[in-house]
């Protein structure tokens, strides 16, 4: 088959180290910097260093703006008028292709609308029981019989790509091809021509898939795709290729990286462990304390198409704007002792997922596989704990945070 002969073409093997520091950075904690920074102001304007350095401005263009408040950034994201997405274009763009990433309404709402019924319920109830348990299961079978494992390197990082693999409907062999070019990806502001040529390596790829599917439909995302229809529009070639480029790594970095530090905020707190372990109800305040605790996508961002202002702060036209979520979902005018991770805490919106129309559309899959992850992690290694022999682990990155290891022991059942 001609996709699997592209995709062959590049490494097997993957492994997330090889490119740890590339995507997300090595920053450990950049909450205290934060908070004295929106404690001065929740908007900033000029180059802001979080322990990396800061960018020089370019003298030619406004000052950009940081935005590190919670009511800040809910306003930015619910003021599309204002504040247009349209920055990813020179961000993604190049390599990503035109996504629903930088589309403004009403582009936005069309082709968001072709592609969100792939994501209803009914479907996710279909993908979780023949899917992702059994990839899950399948990941834990590789270890569980020597009692200690990585659940970033054997379990986290693996299974998201090989579920959008298989909701695809591509080869078991590709799944390792994904891992990398998804990194790849992101990645493409530290390596530019690397990241140009995965674009293109999955350019390639799925248009071989792309021409079997019209010919011999079947039950998988991308005959989907090549079928859809909303308002009388379909969705061209060149806009499949964006959309599933973007699938793949927004698909496994949220995943791996959300899944990834709810592990470590339970195995650092037994009584928080302990808790969701014995009553499984308890999973979605979990989860959704661990997206407001570390959300795994830190920043998102926005250009300014007017003259406006943000706490008093003065933005100017054309202005790219961050908006800081990590900082926002521990706004300590919004959150009691927000650097906690707290699972029994009030629970209240956050910008884990990003807010308003251009909301996380993968939300629900990424909540409903983490969950089927936690409990088949519960179920089968038993009350696990960190590896008292092993590296403690920890967070880490700024653009993405995660951590990049989660060594564990355990008596399996």
């Amino acid at each position: 088959m001609a996709s699997s002969d592209t995709a062959n073409t590049a490494a097997a093997a993957f492994d997330p180290y090889e490119l740890k520091d590339v995507v997300s950075g090595s920053i450990r904690d950049p909450y205290p910097k934060m908070h004295e920074l929106r404690r001065e102001c929740p908007v900033h304007t000029g180059p802001i260093d979080l322990g990396e350095g800061a960018d020089i401005a370019d003298p030619n263009r406004p000052a950009p703006v940081t935005v590190f408040g919670f009511d800040e950034v809910v306003q930015v994201l619910r003021d599309n008028g204002t504040y247009s997405s349209s920055v990813y274009e020179g961000v993604m763009g190049m390599v990503m292709g035109r996504t629903i990433l930088q589309m403004d309404e009403p582009d936005h709402r069309i082709a968001r609308a072709m592609v969100a019924p792939s994501f209803r319920s009914k479907v996710l109830e279909r993908w979780e029981e023949e899917l992702v348990a059994v990839v899950v299961n399948e990941l834990i079978d590789s270890f569980i019989d020597r009692g200690h494992a990585d659940l970033v390197r054997e379990v986290t990082f693996n299974f998201p790509a090989q579920v959008i693999a298989r909701i695809l409907g591509l080869p078991r062999a590709d799944y390792s091809n994904f891992q990398r070019w998804a990194i790849e990806l992101t990645s493409v502001a530290a390596n530019w021509e690397r990241g140009v040529a995965a674009s293109e390596a999955l350019r390639a790829y799925f248009a071989g898939v792309m021409e079997e599917r019209r010919a011999a439909p079947g039950d998988d995302l991308i005959s989907d795709l090549v079928r859809v229809e909303v308002e009388g529009s379909t969705l061209s070639d060149e806009e499949i290729y964006s959309f599933l480029r973007l699938l793949l790594p927004a698909g496994v970095e949220t995943t791996y990286r959300a899944t990834g530090n709810l592990l470590l905020a339970l195995l650092t707190d037994r009584s928080q462990f302990d808790a969701l372990y014995n009553d499984r109800t308890l999973y979605p305040q979990a989860f959704e304390e661990a997206l407001r605790w570390e959300p795994p996508v830190t920043v998102i961002l926005r250009r300014a198409m007017r003259d406006t202002t943000l706490a008093g702060v003065h933005i100017e036209a054309g202005a790219d704007i961050a908006l800081l979520l990590g900082a926002a979902n521990r706004d300590e005018r919004k959150y009691t002792d927000p650097d906690r991770y707290d699972m029994f805490r009030e629970i209240r919106q956050h910008v884990g997922f990003g807010f308003g129309v251009h909301v996380c559309l993968g939300m629900h899959l990424a909540r409903m596989e983490s969950r089927v992850a936690i409990n088949t992690l519960f179920d089968r290694l038993g009350e696990f704990t960190l590896d008292p022999d092993a590296e403690v682990p920890h967070i880490a990155g700024m653009a993405f945070r995660s951590p990049l290891s989660l060594p564990v022991v355990f008596a399996a059942r």
